[in-house]
């Protein structure tokens, strides 16, 4: 990858200057994770889309990259930024580096910054729109780029964009795909599931009429407030088949029921997030990437429990609701990247379809 000499701008007019690695500039919002590990599997979940993203960890790329740990078929950062980056990586599952594989998905990445005092300044002062520009870039492109990065109705973008099937399995399970990661596929169709996968724009007749044992709604990137069309479409199969909800599946449900959601400062990204799962008693760690959380004094007006909430920050990780077999969680229960322990929720949505 061709080296210059670059900068993060964020729209509060701080600078980070680095090296620029690649052939366009970036615009985003800027967010940062905090995984050690799963560097791929992050630049490949649709739920980042149009986000410029920090990793924490200070050397990223040590251990490659390998197409087996592609949860889609693109890359949805806009720009990345590291610390340091590894163009030498040591690992015997390795088909290519993680510089080579960012110059293939033209991601633009800049490295040599203070990515900790850039993590202190999102978590203090909350996400910032920012631009990933050449050093020389004139100020008015860079406003122009600043001004381009309000971006909305990600899920559209990552949808399927047609039904498609997956899967040989006992129970035939409605996949509505808000920006679904492919492990999360695998582990439904590990479950002995046999998937028909929908886009967000399927209407609930469409999926009804294909008679599923079940519907689960998948992760996603942006606002659920943007998705006003899905959560219309839930009113219609709430009570109608058992549903499991992950991330936006979560606050989408949680919207289509009443509820509110609002914006978190900083959001939660990384593999390492701990939950207590009040209905299981036990404290779980967990993958989670969203920006948005359920309001729990929405709550009060609808017949739902909580079953988990966040020990870093007491926000809602996990709901029941009472009057449709239906259950929701906040994190990634799929492991891809980070801890596995969740198996337990594929198998409570699999014997919640057995017994409808």
């Amino acid at each position: 990858m061709r080296k210059i000499k670059g900068k993060l701008v964020l729209k509060d007019g701080s600078v980070f200057e680095g090296d620029l690695y690649g052939n366009r500039a970036a615009s985003g919002e800027v967010v940062f994770t905090t995984g050690m590990s799963g560097y791929q599997e992050t630049l490949t979940d649709p739920s980042f889309c149009e986000q410029i993203v920090v990793l924490t960890y200070p050397l990223v790329g040590n251990y490659g990259c390998n197409k087996m740990f592609d949860q889609s078929d693109k890359c949805w950062y806009q720009g990345l930024v590291v610390g340091e980056l590894c163009d030498e990586p040591s690992n015997w599952r390795s088909e290519e580096s993680l510089p080579a594989f960012l110059n293939r998905n033209d991601i633009p990445v800049l490295t040599g910054i203070d990515t900790r005092a850039l993590t202190r300044k999102i978590r203090s002062h909350g996400t910032l729109k920012g631009v990933i520009v050449p050093s020389d870039l004139p100020k008015a492109e860079i406003d122009a780029l600043l001004c381009a990065a309000d971006v909305h109705d990600q899920v559209a973008k990552v949808t399927t964009p047609a039904i498609y099937t997956m899967g040989s399995g006992k129970h035939h399970v409605a996949v509505i795909d808000l920006g679904i990661k492919r492990h999360i596929l695998n582990s439904l169709a590990y479950f002995d599931g046999r998937l028909t996968v929908f886009p967000a724009s399927a209407m609930a007749e469409e999926i009804l009429a294909v008679q599923p044992d079940g519907i689960f709604l998948s992760n996603g990137p942006g606002d659920p407030k943007d998705l006003t069309f899905v959560a219309e479409n839930l009113k219609k199969l709430m009570g109608k088949k058992p549903i499991f909800g992950i991330c936006m599946g979560h606050q989408v449900m949680a919207l289509a029921n009443g509820a509110d959601t609002f914006k978190l400062p900083f959001g939660h990204r990384g593999i390492n997030h701990p939950v207590r799962d009040i209905a299981e008693q036990k404290i779980v760690i967990s993958s989670q990437n969203h920006g948005y959380v359920v309001d729990e004094a929405s709550l009060k007006k609808i017949n739902v429990e909580i079953t988990s909430v966040s020990l870093n920050d007491g926000t809602i990780e996990g709901l029941k609701y009472l009057d449709h077999p239906t259950f929701t969680v906040q994190y990634h229960p799929e492991a891809s990247p980070g801890p596995s322990g969740h198996e337990y929720l594929f198998e409570r949505f699999t014997k919640m379809m057995e017994e409808f």
